[in-house]
């Protein structure tokens, strides 16, 4: 079943059918058990290549879920506020007196569902450290962190197990680093750098 909160609009439900589309015929399936809380923190990484998102799309849209990410309030001005909306955005202050990971764990609070995916790398290239910001929330939410993951070589992608943050970053990176070993980004050389490197939010 699809969880959304609202009724996207027309271009964004044909975005959304031509992206699903391409991961369709590009033989990927999905595989994985969503949490049944509906709330939890989902890791995506590694992030090797734009195309991590269209294939991310599409499994998650396999498995029946709709996932939210975090975006600087101007993207949601008019005219892409709706759009922004439909695809799962969620609008974030990053002004200087505004604390992000604050904002987030105040809208795990205001929902009874909320999947929040980010991408701890930040960026597609390599990285010296993973920015600590998606544990800072799973910790001050009280939820799971989720390992979201695509398998190049398989073409199979989904959902690992729910990982509970203990506040020992080190030891749960380890767990989540297990996961992903068996993994295959869409560029290996750049994958997986710096997850226990912990860095500031």
């Amino acid at each position: 079943m699809s969880l959304k909160e609202r009724q996207p609009s027309w271009l964004s439900r044909l975005v959304r059918r031509v992206l699903v589309g391409i991961y369709k015929r590009g033989g990927w399936h999905a595989h994985g058990v969503v949490p049944e809380s509906r709330k939890f923190v989902l890791i995506a990484a590694p992030h090797t290549s734009n195309w991590d998102f269209v294939y991310f799309l599409g499994l998650t849209d396999d498995l029946g879920i709709m996932p939210h990410f975090m975006g600087k309030s101007s993207l949601f001005r008019w005219p892409f506020t709706n759009f922004m909306l439909d695809m799962g955005g969620v609008p974030v202050d990053r002004s200087s007196n505004k604390n992000y990971v604050q904002q987030m764990i105040d809208e795990f609070k205001r929902r009874k569902e909320f999947m929040l995916t980010i991408a701890p790398e930040g960026t597609r290239g390599n990285v010296k450290a993973w920015k600590t910001g998606f544990y800072h929330i799973a910790m001050g939410a009280g939820v799971p962190l989720v390992v979201g993951m695509m398998d190049y070589q398989s073409k199979t992608g989904g959902l690992g197990p729910e990982i509970w943050p203990t506040g020992d970053y080190k030891a749960d990176m380890k767990k989540v680093a297990e996961i992903y070993s068996t993994v295959v980004p869409k560029y290996p050389a750049k994958g997986m750098t710096g997850i226990f490197a912990k860095d500031e939010t």
